[in-house]
């Protein structure tokens, strides 16, 4: 494949805060959510596919700065169980919620939300309590806990830059909505949402639907996103859904490691993609879309979502949606369960956090076409560079588990490798260096690697970037 950087021609642009990342709400509530795979078990019980655990800790140093190191960024705070979550307003939450809630989230932990986001530059996206008891004696949603939850960001100095109404009401039916909710109900107290939130907040952003689960042959099951936006689509400012590959082990997916590289899988994401668009320009044309949560496999992830197998999926749906015009990404999570970027226990960086620094780092917001030359097992995106006038970061995939590829550039290039040792691992090695926090818990130096102009040669799975400093593309000035 040979590529000229300076001609590539311009896409369009990505939201400044295009990678971001999700908190779950239960993660800050804390509570009982995806528990780790066994340590030598094959089999999961699905029966037991949840453990307990406490708040996490957002004032923890190594997590804040790791996380300012991808910002800036959206910080969603959402979830299956932020559905059912009521706002205490007290310092402490009561020993238990009132009915109608499952969970209670007290002032003490959302003003650590909002100190997390001011220190980290990230905007606090959100959704609101819709489960029986945010509703009237007719049973219809009540603003009341949103509200709350409104007013008290603002007087602890923040504010909520973006809401869903509600987590996933594809699925409204396990999501904590009462018995029989249907699209009819949701449209209704989408109305009374959409009314309040325009006065309460008119400079928070209403994203929706926040979907998952639609196919291009819809079953009878369910509730269809075209129900639900049939009368609602032209209410919103951003057009939101989900994506997974699969869901894990833990809610009965049994996908093999060895499709993780193969095309059909890597592809999963523009097939989600074509059924949203769809959906978006008949409701609600022209309006942005972003990817509100998204990883590889759904309940926590698959056993190799924290190794460096993943990090392939993770940064070439990064790619393939900034191409395709999907403005901003939210990954699930930051730090909890197997899709986490860091790991939950120790905040210290999985591969995955590190192919997410590198992208933030090299691949700016204009981005160019590069897939006019198209090689076997070969992706190849490309953007300006952030930071440097005039420079070209292209991001090579080569997904082949045995062949070499090569790109050949007229001009000398910076190069930032990574690989691993094992495909199934903890560890990332960046041109041949291991990649960890250094002893002072700072992260290291990431360095390209000088390459001379001329045919570069792509290793059997791996991943690299390549920064043309001197590419002069007219897009990039």
């Amino acid at each position: 494949m040979s590529i000229a950087p300076a001609e590539l021609k311009f896409i369009g642009t990505i939201d400044p805060r295009f990678q971001s990342y999700n908190i779950e709400m239960v993660e800050v509530t804390g509570g009982r959510f995806w528990k780790p795979y066994p340590q030598t078990m094959h089999t999961i019980d699905q029966r037991n596919r949840y453990s307990d655990r406490p708040p996490i800790d957002l004032a923890n140093a190594r997590l804040r700065k790791l996380a300012a190191a991808l910002s800036p960024a959206y910080l969603r705070v959402s979830g299956t169980w932020a559905n059912a979550t009521f706002f205490a307003r007290s310092e402490q939450a009561p020993a238990a919620p009132p009915p109608g809630f499952d969970t209670v989230l007290s002032r003490a932990q959302w003003r650590g939300v909002v100190d997390f986001a001011r220190a980290t530059d990230a905007e606090i996206v959100t959704s609101f309590a819709i489960s029986p008891g945010s509703r009237g004696a007719d049973g219809v949603w009540s603003p009341d806990q949103a509200r709350r939850l409104v007013d008290d960001t603002r007087s602890l100095g923040g504010h909520i830059a973006a809401a869903e109404f509600m987590n996933e009401p594809t699925l409204a039916a396990t999501s904590g909505a009462p018995r029989g909710y249907d699209a009819k109900a949701y449209v209704r107290d989408f109305d009374v949402f959409r009314d309040w939130i325009r006065r309460a907040a008119p400079e928070t952003l209403i994203v929706g639907p926040g979907s998952v689960g639609d196919s291009a042959s819809p079953s009878a099951s369910g509730i269809r996103t075209h129900d639900l936006l049939a009368k609602s689509g032209a209410d919103i400012d951003r057009f939101s859904y989900h994506h997974y590959n699969t869901i894990s082990p833990r809610c009965g997916g049994r996908d093999a490691p060895a499709r993780a590289l193969s095309e059909e899988w890597l592809a999963r994401t523009d097939v989600t993609l074509s059924i949203y668009r769809g959906l978006r320009d008949e409701f609600a044309p022209g309006k942005p879309i972003w990817l509100t949560e998204t990883a590889d496999a759904a309940c926590g992830g698959n056993r190799w979502d924290r190794t460096f197998l993943d990090t392939f999926r993770y940064l070439d749906q990064l790619g393939r949606l900034a191409r395709a015009g999907v403005q901003v990404v939210m990954h699930n999570t930051l730090a909890a369960s197997d899709y986490g970027l860091l790991d939950e226990t120790t905040f210290r960086p999985r591969p995955n956090y590190w192919g997410a620094l590198l992208w933030h780092r090299l691949m700016g917001a204009t981005v160019l076409d590069a897939s006019a030359a198209a090689v076997p097992d070969l992706h190849v995106y490309a953007h300006c560079h952030p930071s440097r006038p005039g420079a070209v970061t292209m991001l090579a995939i080569n997904i082949s588990h045995r062949t070499s590829r090569a790109i050949v550039l007229p001009r000398s290039a910076e190069r930032y490798s990574l690989q691993a040792g094992r495909q199934q691992g903890a560890t990332v090695q960046l041109n041949g260096t291991t990649l960890a926090l250094t002893d002072g818990d700072e992260l290291p130096h990431l360095a390209g690697r000088a390459t001379a102009a001329g045919a570069v040669r792509l290793a059997p799975e791996t991943i690299t970037f390549l920064v043309v400093p001197s590419a002069a593309n007219p897009a990039c000035r």
